[in-house]
């Protein structure tokens, strides 16, 4: 094994787009692009992990476009940008492919570096098509929007069941080609555990799979969220345990992280304080699309809830 393909993640990155792990109706738009053998300039919002760079670097390569790949949370200075996009758009291809520049984690750039990238949209719009993969669609600029067509990941409650199932014959057959023995119960909670974020259940697994099998007791062993941790220190207004809480749990998607607070307040908050929980929770996950120090914002919506919160 190389050591470019030690992580799986990367090892078992589908190539093509039938394979990639998607609710039918999203699989057949791309499989329509791959058809008509060109697709128009996308933006490509969802959590992470849900597939958005893989569906682009699969489209990409079932076309045999020429591609160009930018991780916009590093390389995202305009400077740079403009360089390195003219240089590739207007580069001659020897071979005659069609190019496109994968713009990865495009909610990353500034609004000020954000109106240049519709310029070099439509200065190379003839010989080049632009991919741009974000979290959050609401942090691209509405400019951009409007030359692109936004295509959503977030999947909805009905799609959960199958596409749970359709990550756990993934996984499996990851673990079949890694010779790692399993126990298709414990398999199926990790899925369920870290879902949808598919770069995770495959890290997680990778690393609980360090004894040569996947078995029921890793199960306890999980960096999964542990709410109730949480909650203790919160109804204790013990601040710094809820601060290393946040930054341990922070990597999660932060949808998750809200939506596992709302799923649990039933059984832990005060039925007084219930719907003044969901107002935080609606206003934070807003908050947090925007947020320069999303750890920060995170723990302004802890101090909240210590603040006027009633628990059980």
């Amino acid at each position: 094994m190389t050591e470019t393909n030690f992580i799986w993640a990367e090892k078992y990155r589908p190539k093509k787009i039938e394979d990639v792990v998607l609710p039918a109706p999203l699989k057949k738009l791309f499989a329509e692009y791959k058809a008509a053998g060109e697709f128009p300039n996308l933006i490509l919002e969802g959590p992470a992990g849900t597939g958005k760079t893989t569906m682009a670097r699969a489209l990409c390569s079932e076309l045999d476009y020429e591609v160009y790949f930018i991780n916009a949370s590093l390389n995202g200075n305009i400077d740079t940008l403009r360089v390195n996009i003219t240089n590739f758009a207007t580069a001659l291809s020897l071979s005659g492919r069609k190019k496109c520049v994968i713009l990865d984690e495009a909610d990353h750039l500034s609004r000020i570096t954000q109106p240049a990238l519709r310029s070099f949209m439509e200065e190379h719009s003839d010989n080049c098509r632009f991919i741009l993969t974000c979290n959050y669609a609401n942090q691209i600029i509405e400019p951009l929007h409007s030359r692109c067509k936004v295509i959503s990941f977030r999947i909805k409650h009905a799609e959960k069941p199958a596409m749970v199932a359709g990550t756990a014959k993934m996984v499996l057959k990851v673990l079949k080609g890694e010779n790692i023995t399993y126990d298709a119960g414990a398999v199926v909670e990790f899925v369920k555990k870290f879902w949808p974020d598919n770069r995770r259940i495959l890290n997680e697994l990778q690393g609980a799979s360090a004894s040569g099998s996947i078995t029921t007791e890793i199960l306890s062993h999980l960096s999964g969220l542990n709410i109730n941790e949480l909650v203790v220190n919160l109804k204790k207004k013990d601040f710094k345990p809820v601060q290393k809480w946040v930054v341990e749990n922070l990597d999660n998607d932060v949808a998750l992280l809200f939506r596992s607070i709302y799923d649990a307040m039933y059984e832990y908050v005060a039925d007084a304080s219930i719907p003044h929980l969901v107002v935080l929770i609606g206003e934070y996950s807003h908050k947090m699309a925007f947020a320069m120090d999303p750890e920060i914002t995170m723990m302004a919506f802890m101090v909240e809830v210590m603040a006027n919160i009633d628990f059980k």
